[in-house]
């Protein structure tokens, strides 16, 4: 598995996750690391997540409160609209462009890291800038399905 992170004007370190994520792992090897750069924890101040178990469990509340970080509410069983769920699908797209698979999870992962790096951040920007006509969409289909 691999962890990413989006803002506005950058994005986080691509990092590989072996086994699973639990919270205290995702304190020491993922939030904790990539909030150490002053400029990331500043476009952290708010943040959002959903409500995955690695990411809302005591241990990162904690930490995150720690950090000054506010976190916006994720309703339960809320449509994913996160921006990222499209990088990740740009991303995703990209590498499949690649018609010779992958020898080993290395080189898949190698792959994965240049297509994110690669990836032009007016893409990214452009996921948050469409967010407003999205929600309107969601809303408009009485929570029901979108196109995006």
């Amino acid at each position: 598995m691999v962890w990413g992170a989006i803002l506005y004007h950058g994005r986080s370190n691509l990092l590989r996750i072996e086994g699973n994520l639990n919270s205290n792992r995702n304190v020491r090897e993922v939030v904790q690391p990539e909030v150490s750069f002053p400029s990331f924890k500043a476009s952290l101040e708010l943040s959002s997540v959903d409500n995955a178990r690695p990411h809302v469990r005591k241990t990162v509340r904690d930490f995150c409160s720690a950090q000054h970080m506010q976190r916006l509410p994720w309703p339960a069983y809320s449509p994913d609209m996160s921006p990222i769920e499209h990088v990740w699908d740009l991303v995703g797209r990209s590498c499949a462009r690649d018609l010779r698979p992958a020898a080993s999870k290395d080189e898949l992962l190698l792959r994965i890291q240049a297509r994110w790096n690669s990836l032009p951040q007016a893409d990214v920007q452009n996921m948050f800038d469409f967010m407003s006509r999205r929600i309107e969409k969601l809303i408009a289909a009485l929570g029901g399905y979108t196109k995006y």
